[in-house]
């Protein structure tokens, strides 16, 4: 039961992967196998880090608690990713006009912001490769939701080190068969509207281990 809810968890926090990938297949753009590497290398730096912090923080805590309250926190997680695919598209253009300003004065941090909402920005000098600072960026994007996910994971009494590796192994093979399944398949674009998942997963499994 728990290698299941293991599993699902890291299938979920890489389920994103797919959905960028698919969109850059989708677009015939190219991200070499090195940019997968490195976009590996960052969800699974940024999932350790917050497992770390999460198996830091149950130790103030009951274990019973800890355990509910990373159960709440993925549901939580959850929530947030419905509710940023179900919103209204009014709210959703000002989410973009604020990230704008926010691009404006912070430059770095903006463009990771932007890249969460059109993958194909990551592309900075409009090559059509992803490489270098590009590959970096987009790893950090793809992984700002790990983060929480993580502290989470580690609350609910996951071991740090499997589930980063895992996580990094899987969220370098969802980009590639993201890219791969974008294309062959870009008649099917409605795949990409399946952003949703994660999501649903990340509630079941918050109302498993509640």
């Amino acid at each position: 039961m728990m290698f299941a809810s293991f599993l699902l968890l890291a299938f979920a926090v890489s389920l994103d992967s797919f959905s960028v990938g698919f969109t850059y297949g989708l677009r015939k753009l190219k991200i070499p196998f090195k940019a997968i590497v490195i976009i590996a290398f960052c969800s699974g730096i940024v999932m350790l880090l917050a497992m770390m912090i999460g198996s830091l923080l149950a130790r103030f805590f009951p274990v019973a608690l800890t355990e509910r309250l990373g159960a709440v926190i993925l549901m939580g997680i959850g929530a947030w990713v419905l509710y940023q695919f179900f919103r209204p598209e009014k709210e959703q253009e000002m989410a973009l006009s604020e990230k704008t300003l926010i691009n404006l004065e912070l430059k770095s941090l903006g463009i990771v912001i932007h890249i969460l909402r059109t993958p194909t920005s990551a592309d900075i000098d409009k090559s059509g490769i992803i490489t270098g600072i590009e590959a970096f960026l987009l790893g950090f994007a793809l992984s700002i939701d790990a983060f929480g996910a993580g502290i989470g994971a580690a609350a609910l009494g996951f071991s740090p080190v499997p589930m980063s590796l895992t996580v990094a192994l899987m969220s370098s093979l969802f980009v590639f068969l993201g890219i791969q399944s974008g294309r062959f398949l870009s008649r099917w674009n409605w795949m990409d509207k399946l952003t949703f998942l994660p999501g649903i997963l990340l509630i079941m499994i918050g109302i498993w281990k509640l």
